[in-house]
Order: structure tokens, then sequence, then C-alpha cells
């Protein structure tokens, strides 16, 4: 008899590890919404986080210049090509004033892997990391894998979904060994001020904790607020926090798959030597469109924030025209994270959704409309929507959210 017969149970097949991941809530809500309207659904999807601009022209060229360029077609050095590391060290001091070397970059596939490496390189089993929730669906996972756990502190509309240091100190244990830190929020939009930063980063380096602090929307800022680098305002945490970032929202790169992360010179080799055996180095083809990319100047990411502006206000406004929706005004990133409490348990369509991931069922089958669930943030009662989608679908999407949960009764 086979040791893979049909009749092992799931659990002895798949490892206890692999088989606790679930699997990526915003990409299979966008893999279903696709799949219906391959199937002639006029669906309109609100769940995946990518602009919907193509890539600027002169990084595609780049491309198509270095799959002409004998030298791409080997293996380069697992740790990045050196002179997109250098650009990176170029591009980091003028957007946000860090100043860092060459070695302590990582290029990397992406960066969902730049922040499963970061975490794969501080965490013992048992070491426990402070996840401030609302939070992206990754972060727990790549905790999880890394062999640490993941200890949440949630934040609600009521302070724009920012935590405190009284919150996060609640939270510590003497088994704390990592902040993650994001701002902008990845589902929330919000972002830090420089002061909310300053405190949060001295509360750190005073007990002396890691701090992961992720970057990739640093450009995506609208109205008054600003970016605040962690490392650059409390200068004292650098050599204890490892920044990720990446060309995906940016650029609209998302397919091309380059991330990095810069932190200490110790934690990137040990990172960059997982990375060798992991999956050695980063497509060339993809590292000289990003170089093309971060060398260049920003005048296409001010084009795309400036209609993800237009978008973000459009979108705030339509939601909170919605009896049982409240919507704070993202002030980053391109997401809207509203409040979806006051119809959790009305009637919508002879159903009474028990929560916000049965609401979101609702609107996919009877508005044909695809969000993902806050429970995959760690927030039941929301909903996450992406306005990084045309003008005039996101109008129909909420406007079709309008019309449907206009029937919802008690």
């Amino acid at each position: 008899m086979s040791l893979a017969s049909s009749s092992t149970p799931a659990a002895r097949r798949v490892s206890a590890r692999i088989g606790a991941i679930s699997e990526s809530a915003t990409l299979a809500v966008d893999a279903k919404a696709k799949a219906l309207k391959a199937a002639g659904r006029p669906v309109i999807g609100f769940g995946a986080g990518e602009p919907d601009f193509p890539t600027p022209e002169y990084i595609v060229e780049a491309a198509v210049a270095a799959c002409r360029t004998p030298k791409y077609h080997r293996y380069t050095p697992p740790g990045g090509l050196p002179e997109l590391k250098e650009a990176l060290v170029a591009k980091t001091l003028r957007d946000s004033g860090y100043q860092v070397e060459a070695s302590q970059v990582l290029v990397t596939n992406g960066g969902k892997q730049a922040i499963y490496e970061a975490f794969a390189a501080l965490l013992d089993p048992g070491d426990e990391v402070i996840v401030p929730a609302p939070y992206w669906t990754t972060y727990p996972e790549s905790i999880r894998l890394a062999g640490g756990v993941p200890v949440e502190v949630v934040a609600d509309e009521t302070t724009g979904y920012r935590v405190s240091v009284e919150q996060l100190e609640a939270a510590r244990t003497e088994r704390t060994k990592v902040l993650l830190f994001v701002s902008p929020s990845n589902p929330t939009g919000a972002v830090y001020d420089r002061e909310q930063t300053e405190a949060i980063g001295r509360w750190a380096a005073e007990h002396g904790l890691w701090v992961l602090t992720d970057e990739i929307y640093e450009h995506l800022v609208y109205g008054g607020a600003t970016f605040s680098s962690l490392p650059v305002v409390v200068p004292e945490l650098a050599d204890r926090c490892v920044v990720v970032n990446g060309v995906a929202k940016t650029y609209a790169m998302t397919g091309w798959r380059v991330g990095w992360m810069i932190g200490p010179k110790d934690i990137v080799k040990a990172a960059t030597n997982l990375q060798s055996h992991a999956t050695s180095n980063v497509s060339n083809v993809a590292q000289a469109a990003a170089l093309a990319a971060v060398s260049g100047d920003l005048a296409a990411v001010a084009e795309m924030r400036e209609a993800f502006d237009r978008r973000r206000r459009t979108i705030v406004r339509m939601l909170n025209e919605i009896e049982g929706v409240t919507c704070p005004e993202p002030e980053g990133a391109f997401y809207a994270y509203p409040s979806v409490k006051g119809l959790i348990g009305k009637e919508i369509r002879g159903r009474r959704p028990a929560d916000s991931l049965e609401l979101a069922g609702v609107l996919l089958e009877e508005a044909e409309v695809a969000v993902v669930p806050g429970e995959a943030f760690g927030t039941p009662g929301y909903l996450r929507l992406s306005y990084a989608l045309g003008d005039d679908d996101l109008i129909e999407g909420v406007s079709r959210l309008q019309k449907l949960l206009a029937e919802a009764r008690d």
C-alpha cells in the first residue's frame, strides 16, 4: 500500500507549519472576481491592491534592453545587482533622508519576500512581534512562518486606525522582540504624523525593541499628510530597524516582483544567506526595470497620486452616503476601510449576514462587487475597498453598493 494513499489524513501529508497558513485573502478575492468576469459576469473588483495604470514606458524599455544583454542571462549576486543596490542607496536618501550603504541593502522577490526574510533573520521560536491591527494579511503569516508569535494591538475608526504608545506598552511582554510599524497603512490608509512616529520610535528604542517598518506606500500620501521614515525621525533606532520597500505600488509594477530590505549589515547578510538558498537572485530583467524606476524622476508617480487622490475623495463621499457605513478619510495608500457594523444582522434580499465575511459574500452575489472582509485584516465588521481602479468602475461599483444596501432592513 502506498504511503501516499488517498486514505492518508491531510494532516500527515502537509506539515503543520505550512498547513496552518491561510491563502492570501486579497489575492483570493481578486482571483474570484476575475473568474466571474471570465464567465461573463460584470463584476467590479475592489479587492487587489494594485494600480490600474501600466508600468511607465521608460521602465518597460529598460527591461527590453536587459533581455537583449547577455550578462543578464546568467546568475548574478543573490543580494541584488550592485548597480541597483547603489541606486537604492541614492533613492532612499533622496526620498526619505535616510543615509545607508549598499551593504545594508538586499534586493528581494517583491516586498513579501523582504518581510519574511527580515522576520526570519530576527526571530527565534516564541519571540513576540507586536502587530497593530487592522493589518495586511501577510504580516502575521510571515511572523508565524519565521517561528514568531504575532500579538495584535487593535485600533479602530475613532482614532483613525492609529495605535497609541499606551496600547503598545500594554501589549509588551518579556518575550516581545519586534514592533511592526506601517505608515501609510494597508488596509486602512492611516498615516502617522511625525510626532506620533517619533513617540512610537522612542518607545521602541527605550525598551530595546527591533522595528520592522514597511514604507512601500511612502509616495502615496494626500492632503496635509506627510510621510516620515522612522529611522530618520529616531536616529538612535537605526541599528535596530529594518525598512522594507519595493517598486510595486509607486511605479505600478506589482507583477515585476522587486522589493528590498534595508537594515544593519549583520541582519542583511543573514537574510542574503537565506535568499541564496531560497531563490538565488531576483530576475535580472526585473532588476534592470527597477533600476530605471528608482533612478528616474517621480513625474509618473505624481500623475498616479493625483488620480488616486481624486478617487479617494469620491469613494469616501459615496460610502458615507450609505446608512450603516462609516468611512474615515484615508490619508495614504489607496484603500478605504469603512466600518459596516451598522449593516451586520440586517436583512438584505432575504439574508442576514452575521459578520463582514458573510456581508462581502452578499455584495458579490447580489451586487457583483468584490470587496475584502475585515476578518482578513484582523478586525471583523469592516470592509477594504481598493480605489486603485478606473474612475468609472469605482463610481459604478459603489453605486451598486448604495442601491443594494439601501434595501437593508431590521
